[in-house]
């Protein structure tokens, strides 16, 4: 470990030895889970507590832990062998390279335009001058000129305004309504369900922040320059006060859900629920309360939008580079200026821009959703495939809790997969 802390000292960053300091370096790992916490793990939440209270909250809790075992899995992966998720695709099969390669262009094109339109029903419900279409483009231009200036830290910055932005809005919102402490304990302690309710805990539990950027986590690791073993508890760290809040933030939407609208008839569905609720809100306290509402679900939406933008990229121009070789490249890091990086950029921002004018964005955000229940699947089973291996020093393989826990969300996974088949159909 010495020698190691060592050659870090003359290379890049030292890795920070106690808790307090850990917390001040934090950073990728919020780019994670924030990415993951879109509009659809809003609603599943509001859906959650209006129909059944806060007995649901243990769900959300067991969602974040999966999360956090995922991620964690893929930044022991690329701190252990120095090498990344494409690398280790690639080391089980052509097969596996070939699944991401096929699965990313397609995905890429439905996520743009659906990521697109529900940045844009939140910024037309607060500024109603222009219409979806032209709120949707604006977005998506927004986002590719940040990105392609391929500054990490910029992009992470931003990030960070953004989850403190909805983590003061929907969490302030919660407290405005003054909710039962009590209720919220027991539901998140007390294991519970209710007739009709598997199907809405199978969605919280593999919703909460999981999306393919987690696979992209590794590279903002790149970016952070945190290279070796020896960062790989602070990476536990950074994962850890992440899902920490972004079960937080997920518990006050159940709340809001629960003391809001459970008591009531009003059914919240789609994105376009989002703005009902709002308006809701502004008509039993004031038009502040909406907007912050409005405010943290838009952040939610945009920020989701900026981490794909960034994080995807990287993904495939790995693919680029390893289906063509190119021998000692392969140990250098991916940059954001890669022609492969920024074709795939250029693939989620203007194709995607052809498929507004079909004026049906609810059916976008339910078809990309639907091709991205395939990935999660893949990705567990490709880490507990990759982990316990003999591609990992044995220290750093995967422990019985890990390979339970990573077992279950694939059980879990591929039931969100076969749902989102039904539903499509």
């Amino acid at each position: 470990m010495e020698s190691e802390l060592k050659q870090l000292a003359q290379t890049g960053p030292i890795p920070p030895k106690t808790f307090g300091q850990k917390l001040r370096n934090v950073g990728p790992g919020f780019v994670t889970a924030a990415t993951g916490v879109g509009t659809g793990d809003l609603i599943a939440a509001l859906v959650a507590g209006s129909g059944f209270g806060m007995m649901l909250g243990w769900a959300i809790i067991l969602g974040s832990i999966f999360k956090f075992f995922l991620t964690e899995g893929v930044g022991r992966w690329h701190l252990a062998t120095g090498k990344t998720m494409l690398q280790g695709w690639h080391s089980l099969g052509k097969w596996a390279t070939g699944y991401f390669g096929v699965y990313s262009i397609i995905w890429g094109v439905l996520y743009g335009a659906a990521a697109g339109s529900t940045s844009a029903l939140m910024m037309r419900s607060m500024f109603p001058i222009m219409p979806l279409w032209a709120w949707a483009i604006v977005h998506l231009l927004a986002a590719f000129a940040l990105i392609w200036t391929g500054k990490y830290l910029l992009f992470e910055r931003l990030m960070l305004v953004f989850i403190g932005i909805m983590f003061i809005t929907v969490v302030g919102t919660a407290v405005i309504l003054l909710p039962n402490i009590s209720n919220i304990i027991q539901g998140i302690v007390i294991p519970r369900m209710d007739a009709g309710s598997l199907l809405l805990v199978m969605g919280l539990i593999g919703g909460v922040g999981g999306t393919i950027t987690m696979a992209s986590y590794g590279y903002w690791l790149q970016e952070k320059k945190w290279k070796g073993k020896a960062w790989i508890s602070m990476m536990r760290v950074d994962n850890s006060v992440a899902y920490t809040v972004t079960a937080i933030f997920t518990l006050s939407l159940m709340v809001i859900g629960a003391e809001f609208l459970h008591s009531s008839s009003i059914k919240i569905e789609g994105e376009e629920g989002l703005i009902i609720l709002s308006g809701m809100l502004g008509e039993s306290f004031n038009g502040v309360v909406s907007w912050m509402f409005m405010l943290g679900a838009w952040c939610a939406a945009f920020s989701s939008l900026l981490g794909v933008w960034n994080g995807v990229p990287y993904l495939f121009a790995d693919f680029i580079r390893t289906i063509r070789k190119k021998g000692q490249s392969q140990n250098q890091p991916i940059s954001e200026k890669d022609p492969a990086y920024r074709f795939y950029l250029f693939w989620l921002t203007f194709p995607p821009m052809l498929l507004l004018f079909f004026d049906k964005p609810v059916g976008l955000v339910l078809l990309q959703g639907a091709l991205g229940a395939f990935l999660m699947p893949f990705l567990a089973i490709t880490l507990m495939w990759l982990l316990n291996s003999k591609r990992v020093e044995l220290d750093y393989r995967n422990g019985w809790v890990t390979n339970g826990i990573l077992g279950i969300s694939v059980v879990l996974f591929c039931g969100l997969m076969i749902n989102e088949l039904i539903n499509m159909f």
